[in-house]
């Protein structure tokens, strides 16, 4: 996972080595238009992304207006499956309540996100095993479960792929597979 700029050398530098390159859209608070976020995405793919981590619109989310914020993640959904390219919805889970983490995950799913995911990394609060539980019962086999944000040990990833979670986004990756080449 990069950000758009670093999406084209992530592609040269990944090239045969069959690892998917990842961006983030509407990153990081899910409050770009909805033709900004198509262009976006369209651009992306154009330049190599197979993956795209969108940031829900939680101000839209909040005030109820569930209608735009369905509308947003199909957008990108629509640009994303149609070259093939896979979709997870960002829900930012520590800002929102239990009942807006149930509606959100819905409206992702039933607006065509491939993964729930739950943080971006960069709010109050990441992954925990609790909202990845919470997530994984609205999913069931709907979609994947992606946990990220706050991720540092071992113990983490396995509390959180015990909770549903089958993905994990850490930036201490490589300290959490020394750790695992340690046992």
């Amino acid at each position: 996972m990069v950000n758009p700029i670093w999406v084209s050398t992530a592609v040269n530098v990944l090239s045969g080595t069959g690892i998917p390159v990842g961006v983030v859209v509407g990153f990081p608070l899910g409050a770009s238009l909805v033709s900004t976020l198509r262009q976006e995405s369209s651009a992306l793919i154009r330049l190599g992304a197979r993956e795209l981590d969108m940031v829900l619109p939680i101000g839209q989310l909040k005030s109820g207006n569930y209608h735009a914020v369905h509308h947003a993640i199909h957008a990108v959904a629509t640009v994303a499956h149609h070259h093939g390219a896979l979709l997870k919805v960002i829900l930012e889970t520590a800002l929102l309540t239990i009942p807006e983490k149930l509606r959100a995950a819905e409206i992702a799913i039933q607006a065509g996100a491939d993964f729930l995911k739950t943080s971006t990394g960069f709010s109050t609060g990441g992954a925990t095993p609790a909202d990845v539980a919470l997530l994984r019962g609205v999913a069931g086999a709907r979609s994947g479960v992606k946990a990220a944000g706050g991720i540092r040990t071992l113990s983490d990833v396995r509390a959180l792929l015990d909770a549903g979670a089958n993905r994990i986004g850490a930036s201490a990756s490589v300290a959490i597979v020394r750790e695992l080449g340690a046992e």
